[in-house]
């Protein structure tokens, strides 16, 4: 079975074609980043009309790349949400009538679970069960994964996401959009220690996440310090010791408390090498592994939902209950989805 993937939930446009014998065929993603960058953040209904430019284009790459027809196509699978209302809305109009046109069938996925399962595209993938660490711009969360579909929630961020601590941060540096990457960019060039910041909730005993006083912290010290480009390289590479900090000790915490060392992380800021760098380390020190997807796969991408919705429909899991074609759940959390697939 070949299945289209698309994805449409923010600012990436991704399509690809993956099938259930072969593997992934092709994918592409066009990034609005350019676009978004003179505006310092994701300007939605900008977002939207690009999306709805861009997914024909990418349609026709996609099958170029693959040598296949629209014709071939035997499934297609789309984001519904969580993620921008407008957004979401052109990649399920686009989808729902291509369904149509082709007369196949169509599957809303959720989009955290198309970034869940990406590490297993890979070709050492991770076998069921394991505890996942999703970290995004949006979400910082901890599962425990037992298959496709079965998911419970463990912890999550009280506040700003992981992602969401590195953007604002950045900003407060006077760093460049997306402030995530630039920010992991200057902190390879200072030493972390310089300036001392709190790490959130890295005690509480949970396995909760809280990175919005850390972020305050940091602008405490901006509006204090004499500040110089060497300080800033500092404080950037203390500000990631800390993030990085606390999600490894509550990711390991998660391991213990399932008996379970096989770690899946997926999202944006799984790309982070210093994130990497101390959740192996971590899970090394107790004889457990870290699975991560392909580095181009670890943003918002097409394959990662070609591959989900391959994946549900082999288990006859078609549309959410009480969902309808165009009814796209700008919020939706995880941990409802083995509730709300029904079979058949």
């Amino acid at each position: 079975m070949r299945v289209l993937g698309i994805e449409s939930s923010c600012d990436e446009t991704g399509l690809a074609l993956y099938d259930t014998e072969r593997g992934l065929l092709a994918h592409a993603v066009h990034s609005q980043v350019a676009m978004h960058e003179i505006y310092g953040g994701v300007v939605p209904e900008l977002a939207s009309r690009d999306h709805i430019r861009r997914l024909i284009p990418l349609l026709d790459q996609v099958l170029s790349a693959s040598q296949c027809t629209r014709q071939a196509i035997d499934a297609i699978a789309y984001t519904a949400g969580p993620g921008l209302a407008g957004a979401l809305l052109a990649g399920a109009s686009f989808a729902e009538s291509l369904g149509q046109a082709l007369a196949v069938p169509t599957l809303p996925v959720h989009h955290l679970e198309g970034h869940l399962l990406s590490p297993l595209l890979a070709a050492d993938a991770p076998a069921f069960p394991f505890i996942a660490l999703l970290v995004s711009g949006g979400h910082t969360q901890l599962m425990h994964v037992a298959g496709v579909g079965q998911y419970e929630l463990l912890g999550e961020s009280l506040d700003d996401a992981a992602g969401e601590a590195f953007d604002k941060t950045a900003k407060l540096l006077g760093l460049g959009y997306p402030g995530g990457p630039a920010l992991a960019n200057l902190a390879s060039t200072g030493k972390p220690g310089h300036f001392k910041l709190p790490r959130p909730m890295l005690h509480s005993g949970d396995l909760s996440f809280s990175f919005s006083g850390l972020k305050t912290a940091v602008l405490t010290l901006v509006r204090n310090a004499a500040w110089t480009a060497a300080g800033s390289a500092d404080l950037a590479a203390e500000f990631q010791e800390a993030v990085t900090e606390v999600i490894a000790a509550k990711a390991l915490a998660a391991c213990h408390q399932r008996r379970l060392f096989r770690l899946v992380v997926a999202g944006g800021v799984g790309a982070n090498l210093r994130l990497r760098e101390r959740l192996n380390s971590t899970l090394a020190k107790v004889g457990g592994r870290v699975f991560y997807p392909e580095l181009d796969l670890c943003t918002d991408n097409g394959a990662m939902i070609a591959f989900c919705g391959a994946q549900r429909l082999a288990q006859g899991l078609t549309k959410p209950m009480n969902q309808g074609a165009f009814a796209i759940r700008p919020r939706w959390p995880l941990n409802q989805l083995s509730a709300e697939f029904s079979g058949g």
